[in-house]
């Protein structure tokens, strides 16, 4: 059979391989780490994810490179190598304990997509990328999607010093301790007239897919993330030689703030907004002084750019004033900031077009987990797909989609970029004597 893709077929992507690829990285993690899979942003387990993303590809007679953001690529050639480039792909990192599915999912599905373009001779026009982007989780430095940010022009070498991680470690100096020359990033940067196109798969992190029975979601919106430290600073003192009028609690304050965010994100106003304190810190950490410092960490998405910015002051403002009753001092840090995303409406309707033909049912609906393909939409028109999570449960060990209905999202990825393939290639010319035989 003519390799030439012309009409949408499924090409019978293994459930076995995909489960095998996930098993292999999901065993790249941290020793002594506790349950689950850890491999942070820029560590050396990190690199060697992408190591092993490059070993298969090139195996496979694709070129493969890595930018001086570290993100991995491997090239497909096309038949008009002068056509822009289509994309897919997504990351290799962790969050601590993490499940074995976040961005792996749709790294095993863009290399189980090249090996299938490889056994079945299938010829596009445009070139394929495939891509393990760096650092999507902001688990380490608190700014999530570093690589594709990167690539997307958002953040540049001026901003890799400003990141610290738990240890005081920049992101500048972790690059730079597995062999990336922060100093270099720009290089890294996509131009827009290189890429025709990218399409992730994911899984939803939700749980709309798998209570609905539907096997792919088609993504029309990213939720945005505004994320905040709130230092609160009173006064440490005995728990036992301090009444209880005349504290200065930086605990009992924090908790307030706690308490206070969940119930600014349910109120009647912020249909649709998330606030979570992921983490919170107290020094001096002892059972019988009382906290003289805490630290908060929290993330506002929605799906308003406008609601998400407004909800993050209002909840600075109001910590203000709690610790002000209180009698403790606020202090709000902006760790990071990204906007939410409409996706295009037309790579959308290709791909659920796709998805039509080849008999597999869909939904559109939204992201509420920030994704590389929120960033790398602002130089190249980006589409969606996800695939079920059991339970809706994502950043833990119990994260688990089926090798099956991977298989089904890949089938529809692979089929997804060739569709995309044919939307934007280009005629070809016609014969001088104006096409007459």
């Amino acid at each position: 059979m003519n390799g030439t893709a012309t009409a949408t077929r499924r090409l019978g992507a293994s459930p076995a391989r995909l489960q095998e690829r996930i098993d292999a990285f999901a065993a790249l993690s941290e020793p002594d780490s506790g349950p689950g899979v850890t491999r942070l942003a820029y560590t050396p387990l990190e690199r060697r994810a992408h190591a092993a993303f490059t070993r298969e590809m090139t195996a496979l007679g694709l070129t493969a490179w890595t930018d001086e953001a570290g993100n991995t690529i491997a090239e497909r050639a096309g038949t008009q190598p002068d056509l822009p480039a289509l994309g897919t792909g997504s990351h290799l990192d962790s969050v601590p304990n993490a499940g074995a599915y976040d961005g792996i999912a749709g790294v095993v599905a863009a290399m189980e997509t090249a090996r299938l373009y490889a056994e079945h001779g299938i010829e596009h026009a445009h070139p394929v990328r495939f891509v393990a982007f760096a650092a999507e989780e902001g688990a380490r430095f608190g700014q999530a999607c570093t690589g594709s940010r990167i690539a997307a022009g958002l953040t540049g070498p001026e901003d890799l010093d400003t990141k610290v991680d738990a240890d005081g470690i920049s992101l500048a100096d972790a690059m730079r301790a597995v062999g990336l020359e922060p100093r270099d990033v720009s290089r890294a940067r996509w131009a827009p007239g290189e890429w025709a196109a990218f399409l992730e798969l994911h899984i939803e992190q939700g749980s709309v897919l798998e209570s609905t029975a539907t096997p792919v979601g088609v993504v029309d919106r990213i939720s945005g993330s505004t994320r905040l430290r709130l230092d609160v600073t009173g006064r440490a003192s005995h728990t036992g030689g301090t009444p209880m009028h005349l504290r200065a609690d930086a605990m009992t304050a924090a908790a307030e703030i706690v308490l206070l965010a969940e119930a600014l994100a349910n109120d009647t106003r912020h249909r649709g907004t998330r606030i979570s304190v992921g983490k919170l810190e107290a020094l001096p950490g002892s059972l019988t002084t009382i906290a003289g410092q805490t630290r908060l960490y929290v993330d506002v998405r929605d799906v308003d750019s406008d609601r998400q910015r407004h909800t993050a002051a209002e909840l600075v403002e109001r910590a203000q004033d709690v610790c002000l009753r209180r009698k403790v001092a606020l202090a709000a840090t902006t760790l990071a900031d990204a906007s939410p995303v409409v996706l295009p409406r037309q790579l959308r309707d290709v791909i659920a077009a796709t998805c039509g033909d080849l008999g597999i049912d869909y939904r559109v609906l939204p992201s509420g987990a920030s994704h590389d393909s929120q960033m790398v939409n602002h130089v190249v028109p980006t589409a969606m797909l996800f695939v079920p999570s059991r339970d809706g449960i994502s950043h833990s060990p119990v994260e688990w989609t089926s090798a099956d209905e991977l298989a089904v999202g890949t089938e529809a990825l692979a089929a997804g970029l060739l569709a995309l393939d044919r939307q934007f290639r280009r005629p070809a010319p016609e014969a001088a004597d104006g096409g007459q035989a």
